[in-house]
């Protein structure tokens, strides 16, 4: 057996497969397809201060090798999970990450203050690309300022494993990257999506009804990979490696280019077993190549 296990910060992963936020709800939709126990962690939907509806349908359309969304962040808020999902989740024989999000500074720091009382969620993912309410909309994670306002409210209430995840449309990433682990990060999970759209030509009008939405999907692993390459030369707390991961070379991909972990997301909905694939395939590779931990593949690409 070769060790698989990694380290995220005080955060252990039996392995470095983890799901994303948002493509996997709360971990109990896929329990027929998947043996959470076998998984790294995983990462629930987004949660906020409040109850959110979301945007209006249609918020999801597929596209040539992904998928763009708008979904808006639906959730009933921190209060809600706390009753009514927490305890149906706690005891998942894996790491339940608690995605984060919110409008305003004060938003944030409010729902990481109350998760940091729940015992068995060891990390929170901070989600910096939404919209910054008090600052005109632009979304936290495209401002090196707001970001590193953000990370540092949440580092004051929250004394658990903190990952930042990261959004790519931004002009210098590892700017940004290096701005939240000043202040406080534990680790970074890249990348969030990328802002894209699409357009029904017979109607002339937009497919989401938000115009624009979210790219995700192997459309986007080349600028994800090239992403977490460049901050994992910068940063000295782990990199988490998110986009287009669809299968082991994928996930191995991202860590020879640095990543300790990786998450995979839309690749659940086309495979709803692609996670445990994923496991499988990095443990062959160890063995064929020889290699007896996970965490020697980490950064070992060889660029001479």
């Amino acid at each position: 057996m070769k060790d698989l296990s990694v380290k995220l910060h005080s955060l252990e992963l039996r392995n470095p497969v983890m799901t994303a936020s948002g493509t996997f709800g709360y971990g109990w939709e896929y329990e027929d397809f998947v043996d959470l126990s076998k998984l790294g962690g995983i990462v629930v939907k987004a949660t906020t201060g409040s109850h959110r509806e979301g945007n209006p349908y249609p918020r999801m359309a597929e596209t040539p090798h992904g998928m763009l969304n708008a979904i808006g962040l639906q959730n009933k808020g921190v209060d809600y999970f706390i009753k009514a999902i927490y305890p149906a989740i706690s005891d998942f024989p894996t790491n339940v990450i608690v995605n984060v999000s919110g409008s305003t500074v004060e938003e944030y720091e409010s729902v990481a203050e109350k998760i940091n009382e729940l015992e068995k969620i060891p990390a929170i993912e901070l989600n910096i690309s939404c919209p910054n309410v008090k600052e005109g909309g632009m979304a936290f994670g495209t401002s090196c300022a707001s970001a590193q306002a953000v990370t540092r409210a949440v580092r004051k209430v929250y004394k658990k494993t903190l990952i930042v995840k990261l959004s790519p449309n931004v002009t210098s990433i590892v700017e940004i990257a290096k701005g939240v682990e000043d202040e406080g990060a534990d680790s970074i999970s890249l990348i969030n999506t990328l802002l894209g759209m699409a357009i029904d030509v017979e109607k002339r009008k937009p497919v989401l009804s938000t115009i624009t939405g979210g790219l995700s999907g192997p459309a986007i692993k080349p600028v994800a990979l090239r992403m977490v390459w460049q901050v994992s030369q910068e940063v000295k707390i782990p990199v988490i490696g998110i986009g287009g991961i669809s299968n082991a070379s994928d996930a191995i991909s991202f860590l020879l280019a640095g990543a300790s972990a990786i998450q995979v997301g839309t690749a659940n909905f086309i495979d709803p077993s692609v996670t445990m694939k994923i496991v499988a395939g990095i443990e062959d590779y160890l063995e064929r190549h020889r290699i007896d931990s996970v965490k020697d593949l980490v950064g070992a690409l060889d660029v001479s």
